[in-house]
């Protein structure tokens, strides 16, 4: 499939963060823009909004009307938020749903906004490790909490929709997302007070409007099939150089490349090659 510019597009958990600031780049790109959202805050950037879970059958296939892409942004987004069984069972479901009826209503192009918990140790509740670094899409995932398992499903749903309908797929594995005017700059003081607390995540991150620019190049660049691609700021989130950070947190992790400064320990080569992608909000 080549890259095309949709007519429309339907934004799932639209009144979140990722979700505002995809519409905000529809909305700049005169992309017609549906939201779904379980409220409607009355401000969002879309000629259409319908109210409802994603889990819903009905209610997506309303949402889905003249649609020919989803940005599927809707989910809980950290384990201890609602029980283990909604966090994995609601988020699962809704993935499922959003891409079956995409499928069915012939949606050519959908977006998932996956996640680096996928990899396990962001919530995980036992002491895990990373195989190497920098990590890749290739590495193993290791999910000790539901919500990195979720995560782990979404992309296999991802995939069996992608083979299912011919649809292309792409599952972007964001990691913390923030804007510089508020939440970014609270975790990069935490970061340079007590450093642990980003170890699991590698101190990455991406401001707002790089993940929705993130989500637009995942919609329109010529991809097929299935894809999970990483993608954050080149930079890391703490002021320490990272080789430091990597000598004290993750002293016995293998390394295949150098960290200069505060590069960030994640291989973000898919990104540049297959979306093009380069953050502009450092």
């Amino acid at each position: 499939m080549t890259g095309h510019q949709p007519r429309r597009v339907l934004v799932t958990g639209a009144a979140g963060r990722l979700g505002r600031a995809t519409l905000d780049q529809l909305h700049t790109r005169g992309v017609a823009a549906t939201a779904l959202d379980l409220t409607d805050p009355g401000d969002l950037k879309a000629d259409r909004v319908l109210v409802g879970d994603t889990s819903d059958v009905d209610t997506v296939r309303a949402a889905l009307s003249d649609v020919d892409a989803v940005v599927h942004c809707a989910a809980i987004p950290a384990p201890m938020l609602d029980t283990p069984e909604n966090v994995f069972g609601g988020n699962t479901r809704g993935t499922f749903t959003v891409l079956e009826q995409a499928g069915q209503a012939g949606v050519r192009r959908a977006v998932l906004a996956g996640s680096q918990s996928a990899l396990g140790l962001a919530f995980a509740p036992v002491p895990l490790a990373f195989h190497y670094l920098p990590v890749d899409e290739a590495h193993p995932l290791q999910p000790a909490d539901p919500y990195a398992l979720s995560k782990q499903v979404d992309e296999a749903t991802g995939a069996m929709i992608a083979r299912r309908y011919g649809m292309t797929v792409v599952s972007l594995r964001f990691p913390l997302l923030g804007g510089l005017d508020e939440r970014l700059p609270v975790y990069a003081a935490r970061f340079a007070e007590r450093p642990e607390w980003g170890a699991a995540s590698l101190w990455a991150y991406l401001e707002d409007r790089d993940a929705a620019a993130a989500n637009w190049l995942a919609l329109t660049r010529p991809l097929t099939g299935f894809e999970a691609i990483q993608v954050a700021a080149p930079d890391t989130l703490a002021p320490q150089p990272t080789e430091e950070l990597l000598d004290r947190f993750h002293p016995l992790v293998p390394r295949r490349a150098a960290f200069p400064g505060r590069t960030v320990p994640l291989d973000l080569r898919r990104a540049t090659t297959l979306l093009a992608f380069t953050p502009h909000h450092p």
